[in-house]
């Protein structure tokens, strides 16, 4: 994977370093993408090593109209730039976690956020599986590899099988789908690292 120099270690408090210390480390840029309301901002939080940076503002009337609340009713509050969070895994490897507005209106800032990203962790909700069409498309069309994650909300649908989740959002058949539940770090790191093992197994030892 493609790699960059890390800047010294400085002091940031309780949070611990704010950049790398100086040593060989593989950089990752990864996109967590999905639909409004999907958990994007929240698995960022669960698994960062800093602390995370947000731009998230609060739902007003005017943007109710626009964004589709079906199924995130209790939602108050949406990111209207990135998210941005940092883990390190086992193997020297960091990734730099970009969340990604997901509305529509928001799609010009796509290709900005995209440039450089090696791969997408796409969190998509059961209940509406319909929403995700549109991030779908994007990471698509942009090319880059990925994997599916399906949030576990409490009241998401336990009888749809694998296969029929696979022919709903139209996945080809090597593209990794897990389950997660993006509150939970564990849970979010095995997301994250299900698309890595993708990431490995698609570019040569070379380019790593």
């Amino acid at each position: 994977m493609a790699s960059a120099p890390s800047s010294s270690a400085r002091s940031a408090g309780a949070t611990g370093a704010v950049h790398l210390p100086d040593a060989d480390r593989d950089l990752v840029k990864i996109l967590v993408a999905g639909p409004f309301g999907v958990g994007k901002t929240t698995l960022i939080d669960s698994v960062s090593e800093i602390r995370p940076l947000h731009t998230e503002e609060a739902l007003s009337e005017a943007s109710a109209e626009v964004d589709d609340l079906a199924g995130v009713w209790e939602k108050s509050t949406t990111t209207v730039a990135i998210d941005f969070g940092r883990i390190s895994l086992p193997g020297g490897v960091v990734l730099y976690l970009f969340g990604t507005p997901g509305q529509e209106r928001f799609r010009t800032l796509w290709d900005d956020i995209a440039y450089g990203a090696l791969g997408a962790l796409v969190l998509v909700d059961s209940r509406r599986l319909d929403a995700s069409f549109d991030v779908l498309g994007l990471v698509e069309e942009s090319g880059l590899p990925y994997a599916v994650a399906f949030n576990a909300f409490p009241d998401a649908p336990r009888h749809y099988g694998e296969e029929r989740l696979r022919r709903a959002l139209d996945l080809e058949p090597g593209t990794p789908m897990v389950t997660c539940d993006a509150r939970d770090a564990h849970s979010s790191v095995d997301a994250l690292l299900a698309l890595v093992d993708h990431l490995v197994g698609r570019f040569p030892a070379e380019a790593r």
